[in-house]
């Protein structure tokens, strides 16, 4: 049964991208507002088409700690769950990516209608210049930034480096870090197929000032705050 479930989700996601890439070049003539409506409503297509095939639902924790001002998300990674979730929990938001997901037909033509901060890993030092300078546009734009600090997807129960970029990013342009943590991988893995279903949970931290601090300081904060966290989403049993 869960194979057919997720067999279904996955045939009626692809149905979605192909329905609304195939609009793409006309909302791309549209103003970014209303570009990010249109992304926005194909996130939450498939988060109600999840809970209705796969019985995927999710609660928070820690709404109080929203704020009202553009931040720098620094998030744990686990699985492509998040991706969708983001975009309906929080305000708009760009990400930073790596840029070959561009390429990809339809989807990336979909990824590029939200301005995202897409980095040529392999440029070293320039794709860190490069995420600054577009970062603090977005920012000044009144956008939030989510960056992914561990860079990666990381299985339930394990902890990446963190990178120090989101931590600069936010200091640079003298906002809050937001950290967040969630427990997605337990239901939707890494590359897995299978969705099972259950309740995830996702927690929103305190803001982390960044004003006068350093930079370094600001990602220790985040990252102990992450990762305590995720040991106790990682240690509770999931809802059926």
């Amino acid at each position: 049964m869960t194979f057919l479930r997720s067999l279904t989700f996955s045939a009626g996601m692809l149905v979605t991208i192909i329905a609304y890439g195939a609009l793409v070049p006309l909302v791309a003539l549209l103003p970014f507002a209303r570009r990010y409506a249109f992304t926005r409503h194909w996130a939450r297509t498939n988060l109600r088409w999840l809970e209705f095939t796969c019985g995927v639902r999710y609660r928070m924790v820690g709404q109080e700690n929203l704020p009202q001002q553009p931040v720098v998300v620094l998030s744990k990674h686990q699985s492509t769950w998040e991706t969708l979730v983001f975009q309906e929990i929080f305000p708009p938001l760009v990400w930073v990516m790596k840029r070959e997901l561009l390429w990809l037909p339809l989807f990336g033509w979909g990824l590029a209608l939200g301005r995202p901060i897409a980095i040529d890993r392999g440029a070293g030092r320039r794709a860190m210049e490069q995420m600054l300078s577009q970062g603090q546009h977005r920012l000044d734009d009144g956008l939030w930034v989510v960056i992914f600090p561990e860079g990666t997807r990381m299985p339930p129960g394990r902890r990446g480096r963190y990178r120090p970029g989101g931590a600069l990013l936010a200091a640079r342009a003298g906002v809050p870090v937001l950290p967040v943590a969630h427990n997605a991988g337990e239901l939707w893995g890494k590359r897995r197929f299978l969705k099972r279903p259950g309740t995830i949970t996702v927690a929103i931290g305190p803001v982390i000032e960044t004003a006068d601090r350093d930079p370094a300081a600001v990602l220790s904060d985040a990252e102990n705050w992450i990762e305590s966290m995720q040991e106790r989403l990682d240690n509770t049993a999931l809802s059926r």
